[in-house]
């Protein structure tokens, strides 16, 4: 086990990251840029020869009152069934705890619930795992995604796996002069725009312009692109996709209210789906919920639209942490739970006034 120290190894850590079937955007050194209000820290894990086996990207950041907190967003990235390696990564953390005196390292990482071998590797080495959840309040990140498998298939194959009222939606935006363009850096103040106007209608928070910013300037070119749904030369729909690990993911999406009726944010998403076929993408993750939810849940509209796309519902498995302070991170997950039923229900009353 070791810290990555200088830029050639941030460099053989991101090239392993970016090339494991594991690997996640989110585990980057890129997307650490994204978060540069955390600081970051990349553990590695090594084989008998010094070969890469693991790595752990940390983010680290103060929160007032508790102290510091180790969040891993979607890691580790490494065999998820190689003890030595994750032992090491676990060994790492422990390190920085110390170095940092962080009270937890939090993690939610990409391995379906049901691996019961991961789960068991983890419990040994001292992680609990937090999968009994209740509500969205309880999870950062998606819990259920779906994921639409793109190995070995055609365009006309996936087509025909959408819903036959998708492809309807599709031809119908196609037939009402809908067009989809890529978008540049001077496209960012329309998709925010957008964002605003999304945002506004139903009822949620987005980030500061600033924040998309960053998200283009460490992730642009190769990552992520800005797609554009046009009609009659406005930009009615807008979405951001990332590329990474031969995987694609809808990140952000947003739409005006205007133009609605003709389908735009089917047709964006049918194209960003090709844009994946070309670039030889396995996987498109629509991602999804933080629970999983049903056609009675208030994001049921958000749920029939992604499940129209014939993907996979893979339900995850939840927080996997270790408290190095149990007591103080035990307050503070009390502390961030209610501080974000405030926020759930300052959203619903901004929907009742909408």
């Amino acid at each position: 086990m070791r810290l990555v120290g200088d830029d050639t190894d941030l460099e053989l850590a991101e090239r392993f990251c970016e090339s494991h079937p594991m690997g996640h955007f989110m585990q980057s050194t890129k997307w650490a840029g994204v978060k540069s209000n955390w600081e970051n820290e990349i553990i590695v894990a090594e084989g008998s020869s010094g070969e890469i086996t693991g790595v752990l990207s940390v983010l680290i950041r103060k929160i007032p009152v508790f102290g510091n907190l180790m969040y891993c967003p979607r890691g580790p990235v490494c065999d998820i069934h190689d003890e030595d390696a994750l032992r090491q990564l676990t060994e790492g953390a422990a390190f920085l705890a110390r170095w940092y005196g962080a009270m937890a390292l939090r993690m939610e990482p990409d391995v379906p619930e049901g691996d019961g071998a991961f789960r068991t590797i983890m419990e040994s080495l001292g992680y609990q795992i937090r999968d009994k959840v209740k509500s969205s309040l309880d999870l950062i990140q998606p819990r259920s995604v779906f994921r639409i498998d793109l190995r070995g298939k055609t365009e006309e194959e996936i087509f025909a796996g959408f819903h036959k009222k998708l492809r309807y939606n599709i031809r119908l935006a196609q037939r009402r002069g809908v067009e989809v363009r890529e978008g540049t850096k001077a496209d960012l103040p329309v998709f925010y725009g957008l964002m605003e106007e999304t945002a506004r209608r139903d009822g949620f928070i987005i980030r500061p312009m600033e924040y998309y910013r960053r998200v283009w300037d460490e992730l642009v070119p190769g990552h992520v692109k800005l797609m554009l749904a046009c009609l009659d030369g406005r930009v009615v729909a807008a979405a951001i996709p990332v590329h990474y690990a031969r995987r694609t993911w809808y990140l952000y999406g947003a739409s005006a209210t205007v133009g609605r009726s003709s389908m735009p944010c089917h047709l964006l998403q049918w194209e960003m789906i090709r844009d994946a076929l070309r670039r030889g993408d396995e996987v498109y993750d629509l991602r999804g919920f933080l629970e999983i939810t049903d056609e009675n849940d208030p994001n049921s509209g958000l749920y029939r639209f992604k499940k129209q796309f014939g993907g996979e519902l893979v339900r995850l498995i939840g927080e996997v942490y270790f408290a190095y302070k149990p007591a103080t991170y035990a307050l503070y997950r009390k502390a961030e739970k209610l501080y974000f039923a405030w926020r759930h229900i300052g959203t619903a009353i901004r929907r009742k006034i909408k």
